[in-house]
């Protein structure tokens, strides 16, 4: 990856939300490129990383149990959670943190809601990039699966509307995880999506 400093392989990068969609995808990705990642859930047991990552047992809503995950780390990926951002965000600051990469939604960009996360986030002063992408590829996944296993058939009213332009999660992760290791992201806002609008047809196929 372009622009990547040796001494940012060095550092311990934090990956919360480790377990998620895109979060996994991180991990992996920073993996690849040599990173040290410490990887936060709330039940280590059953988490299933890599085992070249250092996972540790800790909850966003509960920032004291916290201390220990930030220690050492100069860099966050946040998987957002707006009811203790403040405390977390503070925690962090307080542990060393300069840089974070905040899990956000395009929403936000066209003005539908704002999030809170990010408006902590950048009143920290800290180097901070916000990926605001559109719909998961996967998002559906949970919906359709059940009558999949039972039938192999999806019920949808409108099957060849316009789906969205759907995101993989693979790809958002390689935006926070540039927005993670390089230096050039610092202050910005990415707003992603697909490629091209897809059916829901598509999707189900």
């Amino acid at each position: 990856m372009a622009g990547i400093a040796p001494s940012v392989l060095d550092m311990t990068i934090l990956v919360t939300g480790a377990t998620g969609v895109v979060g996994r995808n991180v991990v992996q990705q920073l993996l690849d490129a040599g990173a040290d990642v410490r990887a936060l859930t709330r039940r280590p047991a059953t988490a299933g990383l890599p085992p070249e990552v250092e996972v540790v047992e800790g909850d966003l809503t509960k920032p004291e149990s916290l201390q220990s995950a930030f220690a050492g780390v100069e860099r966050v990926y946040l998987f957002p959670v707006d009811e203790s951002a403040r405390q977390v965000v503070a925690l962090a600051k307080r542990s060393g943190v300069r840089r974070f990469v905040v899990l956000s939604a395009a929403s936000v960009t066209v003005g539908l809601h704002v999030n809170p996360v990010e408006q902590v986030v950048e009143e920290s002063g800290l180097e901070w990039t916000h990926v605001r992408p559109g719909g998961f590829m996967a998002n559906l996944l949970p919906v359709w699966a059940p009558s999949i296993r039972a039938e192999r058939v999806v019920r949808y009213p409108f099957a060849d509307d316009p789906g969205g332009y759907p995101i993989h999660e693979a790809d958002i992760a390689a935006v926070a995880v540039a927005a993670l290791l390089e230096d050039r992201h610092a202050g910005a806002v990415y707003t992603l999506t697909g490629p091209e609008p897809v059916t829901v047809r598509t999707q189900v196929r």
